[in-house]
């Protein structure tokens, strides 16, 4: 092969079309390779976003040939009859070309209460069993690509982004919720704002993730269980009914506002 037709989606805020560019093929040649020789040769205004080129940034996420996937990460060779549609991921708003605007991530992530270890410790060394270590490393090898958030049915087809977190912030509160130094309970973010039972386990994100994160069956299922033991458990709401179990108060996180306070001053004096 060589060379390939990239069909790549030109405009901004979700008006545009796809414009052909032929694109000589190079040994190991990755779909960002032939995005950087069409802005080298041909139209230097193509915008695309990308930062490390070694799959660790998640910045050049984007759809080839419909399937999210990282740019920089898939070879020009896995499509032999050389037609090679690029676009923007579709579950965010769109901004220019092949860019989008995923900033909803982070102002989610903002909400999600940090790790909070026991201050009674003051700071005592911690055991950790190794399961406990690979449990939490797993989640941590998340590179925020979005992917998963991008291929998640209730985000890219019903637009729940008011309902649901996605799987990317359920690996966040996975990771802190199984954490043993975390004494937060998280179980009530997740059946509220976080919309844990609107994930119906299709696995789709697990599928794309280029950390081989088993994002639902380490993660989400987990969570939903937690749930599902704390609100829907008959047996825990008989229990609670008479008396026998209470449920735990909801703790405070370190982004809850704080309480209302009373400013006094004192009268001024009429001179």
């Amino acid at each position: 092969m060589e060379s390939i037709t990239l069909h790549v989606f030109r405009g901004a805020h979700g008006v545009g079309s796809l414009t052909d560019y032929e694109v000589p093929v190079t040994p190991g040649m990755v779909v960002l390779d032939a995005i950087h020789y069409i802005q080298a040769h041909t139209d230097g205004t193509l915008a695309c976003r990308w930062n490390c080129k070694a799959a660790k940034c998640g910045s050049c996420s984007a759809e080839i040939n419909g399937v999210p996937g990282l740019l920089c990460k898939t070879r020009v060779d896995l499509f032999p009859e050389g037609d090679i549609a690029v676009g923007p991921m579709r579950t965010f708003p769109h901004v220019r070309d092949l860019v989008t605007d995923v900033s909803w991530n982070y102002r989610v992530n903002a909400r999600i209460p940090p790790l909070r270890p026991d201050p009674a410790r003051g700071g005592a060394p911690f055991d950790l069993q190794q399961e406990d270590v690979e449990r939490v490393q797993e989640f941590r090898k998340c590179i925020e690509c979005f992917l998963c958030q991008d291929v998640c049915h209730v985000l890219r087809e019903h637009q729940r982004t008011d309902a649901f977190f996605g799987p990317r912030q359920m690996c966040r509160i996975a990771g802190l919720e199984m954490h043993p130094m975390d004494t937060l309970d998280r179980r009530q973010q997740l059946h509220n704002e976080a919309g844990v039972a609107y994930c119906n386990i299709t696995k789709c994100c697990t599928e794309v993730c280029p950390e081989h994160i088993h994002i639902t069956d380490n993660a989400i299922i987990p969570m939903k269980e937690r749930v599902v033991d704390s609100y829907f458990d008959p047996v825990a709401g008989i229990l609670r009914k008479i008396g026998v179990l209470q449920r735990q108060p909801r703790q405070k996180a370190a982004g809850d506002a704080a309480p209302a306070t009373t400013i006094h001053s004192p009268p001024k004096s009429a001179d």
